[in-house]
């Protein structure tokens, strides 16, 4: 494999985070397709990422690093396995020269689908494992998450996402789960699960919880596309179609959601006119094939494409439908309760009906353990402080909420609403 000069370790060593964060769930799923076991192919992965550190400053990054990364683990797999007479039995399964393991076939029919990561979703969301455990388990072998992104997204303490991910990958082993996207009741018995895993992937890239950047391209992209995946899989689940047609508006705004220099710009300061439209006619007809093969009251993620449908559908943000939005969030909180849902709601209901009404509200959700920590309570308050003329409290507010967030960019952007307000 073509390498590129040899750079210096810390040089490697920034390269290489920023590969792994990018590649690890590929390989990750890759392994595991090879093993049947992800508690070991994401042991693996890590192994692989321990040879790149000592190679690459001397021998220099690969051309296509998430192929280096995946040979690496897959060799090791198989020196693993050799070594190891407790992996006897598996090495029979899965055949004696893993190394000239022929591909599987291509799939025979509507029902298989030959890709890897959605696989590993449908494996690591398998019912014998507690819901919270599914996504902690998901999110951290295909989110490329962190335990502490994964415990901020949850709003839970890290050590116990901690114990959630080690119970369950050894849960998954105990059972000897298959690694397979499953057909029938089974499939339908996990959609629930997968469907949040993706969702909360993409939330991760969409607004990153931790980090430099206020953007993760790759996640988006990465569930976007298995919610794709999935809708041409299951073409009359409403809900996969909802959670599809959410992605598509969301992914639509992308380019507008930043500065140039990276910083933050919020929705109401959005140039609208760089919304991707495409990915906008994309949404809207998911959301119309949702639509159709509902046969009831629309489920969570049909209610928050058609939120999102209403944003894509306005030219600007004063022309935006809110009190439609506040009527399909109130229709959201009945259908799927959460503190987070009420604090959006106050959000359309400060457009729709004014800050004061909106106010009482978000007053009412300060009592709420989850939100506690969550940077988004004080930053809504301040917000709406700020309206009312209330400047001194709202500049209070948003320097609370700098103080909360994990994400560097979006601490800037607080930082400055609060000097602003002051």
């Amino acid at each position: 494999m073509d390498q590129q000069p040899a750079v210096g370790p810390h040089s490697a060593a920034a390269a290489l985070e920023t590969v792994f964060r990018l590649e690890s769930p590929r390989v990750v799923a890759a392994v595991a397709r090879i093993v049947r076991d992800v508690g070991i192919a994401e042991e693996l992965t890590q192994d692989a990422l321990v040879a790149a550190l000592e190679r690459w400053p001397r021998e220099g990054v690969p051309d296509n690093p998430g192929a280096w990364l995946t040979a690496t683990a897959r060799h090791r797999a198989v020196d693993l396995v050799r070594r190891r007479e407790t992996y006897a039995r598996k090495l029979a399964e899965i055949g004696r020269d893993l190394e000239t393991t022929a591909p599987a076939p291509e799939p025979s029919g509507p029902e298989d689908i030959d890709d890897d990561l959605l696989r590993l979703v449908f494996t690591t969301c398998h019912p014998v494992l507690s819901a919270e455990s599914r996504t902690a388990l998901t999110l951290r072998l295909l989110g490329g998450l962190t335990t502490a992104e994964i415990a901020r997204a949850f709003l839970v303490p890290e050590p116990t996402v901690a114990q959630r991910i080690v119970r369950a990958k050894r849960t998954l082993a105990r059972k000897n789960v298959a690694f397979e996207v499953p057909y029938g009741p089974d499939r339908e018995a996990r959609l629930g699960s997968v469907l949040d895993v993706i969702y909360l992937i993409f939330n991760e890239g969409y607004a990153a919880t931790a980090g430099d950047d206020w953007l993760r391209p790759g996640l988006c992209e990465d569930a976007l596309r298995l919610a794709r995946l999935l809708a041409a899989l299951m073409p009359k689940e409403p809900e996969v179609h909802g959670l599809a047609a959410l992605l598509e508006f969301q992914c639509s705004r992308t380019a507008a959601r930043t500065a140039p220099d990276g910083t933050p710009v919020l929705l109401a300061d959005q140039d609208r006119r760089r919304w991707n439209r495409m990915l906008v006619a994309r949404g809207i007809t998911a959301l119309g094939r949702a639509e159709a093969t509902s046969g009831g009251t629309p489920g969570p993620y049909v209610l928050q494409a058609a939120i999102a449908a209403c944003h894509a559908h306005a030219y600007s943000y004063e022309e935006t439908d809110w009190r439609a939005i506040a009527a399909l969030y109130g229709l959201l909180a009945a259908r799927a309760p959460s503190p987070v849902v009420e604090l959006n709601r106050a959000v359309a209901v400060s457009m729709a009906e004014g800050p004061e009404a909106a106010l009482r509200i978000v007053d009412a959700l300060a009592a709420e353990p989850a939100l506690r920590d969550y940077h988004l309570l004080p930053s809504v308050r301040g917000d709406l402080l700020r309206r009312l003329g209330r400047t001194a409290e709202a500049g209070a507010e948003f320097a609370r909420a700098a103080r909360l967030t994990g994400n560097e960019r979006e601490r800037e952007l607080l930082l400055r609403r609060a000097a602003q307000a002051g």
